[in-house]
């Protein structure tokens, strides 16, 4: 495991199973993480990058693969084969943050209640005194006031609820947050005060994240790396300035033309994408993407790229990524442009 990384993902693979049929949902999916960093994980819906999140915090148990992960007491080890002991430790480490804040919440409990549970499953020594104390601290500190934690999640907005779930992830001090779709069930406007909140938080807590979003404005706006899968597979994974002025992957220069733009003067060329998703269980021949790409060439329908390399250091899973110039996405007030 390299000094500078957190964590390192190395050909990970999910395939469930039911009545004979295999759904492979992740496929030899790679990438590092940097303390501090967030990684945007962003594709269609059923890509596989929930169920890649679910199995870095063992919500899944993975199928094939490695998750080294350096813990706060500098110790390296493979976060998917620890035994249940040393995974109780881990876990206080490793938290997440669900897609729906109403349904994540448990609706008999108090929020001051759900905001110290995970303090009772991991610090049962602590006194009920200062597991209060420490829930209305981080309450306060992600935006909650204190009067109302004795109400139930009913009684709250959505924004409010995912603050809940948001206090609920840290108030164990954690090093790493899965957020799976964290705003993608909130208004545009409540959107923008969760990123903030998550921005702020993970300045002031030297936090590190891995963003799940199918939004790709959102994604460009907090990530600093972002990974593109499709059907499973990590078929790009670059910095998030880059990705998005200049992507190598034709599935990403798809998904960029689709990002919608808050002005009605300006009118975006959108690249449509030919056919269907796959399906899963049955996946295409070579590149998964072949039967969908405007760029596809007869290497592509029988040889699967690897996730290699390029000359500017990104990682791209494309015979042609060298040769092409796709379209990327820069979006100002000045510009006002698609490039």
């Amino acid at each position: 495991m390299k000094k500078e990384n957190i964590m390192e993902v190395k050909g990970l693979h999910k395939r469930f199973t039911s009545k004979g049929i295999t759904v492979k949902a992740v496929t030899d999916v790679s990438f590092d993480v940097k303390p501090g960093e967030t990684i945007g994980i962003v594709g269609e819906s059923g890509c596989g990058k929930t169920t890649l999140g679910r199995c870095i915090v063992r919500a899944y148990d993975a199928s094939e693969g490695e998750v080294f992960y350096r813990t706060r007491a500098g110790e390296e080890l493979d976060f998917l084969k620890v035994d249940k002991k040393k995974m109780k430790e881990i876990r206080k480490e490793i938290q997440m943050i669900f897609q729906d804040p109403y349904s994540s919440l448990d609706p008999r409990m108090t929020v001051l209640d759900i905001i110290k549970e995970p303090l009772k499953a991991n610090y049962p020594k602590m006194s009920k005194a200062e597991m209060d104390q420490k829930a209305k601290a981080m309450a306060e500190k992600v935006g909650l006031n204190p009067m109302y934690l004795m109400r139930y999640p009913h009684a709250f907005s959505g924004g409010q609820r995912q603050r809940i779930g948001i206090a609920r992830a840290l108030v164990i001090e954690p090093q790493i947050i899965v957020c799976d779709e964290a705003v993608s069930a909130l208004d545009v406007s409540i959107q923008a005060q969760v990123i903030n909140l998550l921005r702020d938080l993970q300045k002031e807590l030297n936090l590190t994240y891995l963003f799940i979003s199918h939004d790709l404005s959102v994604v460009e706006h907090i990530s600093d790396k972002v990974g593109v899968m499709y059907l499973g597979r990590m078929v790009e994974f670059a910095p998030a300035e880059d990705l998005f002025e200049k992507p190598m992957h034709p599935y990403t220069e798809a998904l960029l033309s689709a990002v919608p733009v808050a002005d009605p003067t300006i009118q975006m060329e959108r690249i449509p994408l030919k056919g269907e998703i796959p399906n899963p269980a049955n996946p295409p021949s070579g590149c998964y993407f072949h039967e969908r790409c405007h760029y596809c060439i007869d290497k592509c329908k029988t040889d699967a790229p690897a996730l290699a390399e390029m000359p500017d250091g990104r990682l791209c899973a494309c015979h042609r990524a060298k040769e092409l110039a796709l379209r990327g996405f820069t979006y100002d007030e000045g510009a006002k442009s698609q490039t």
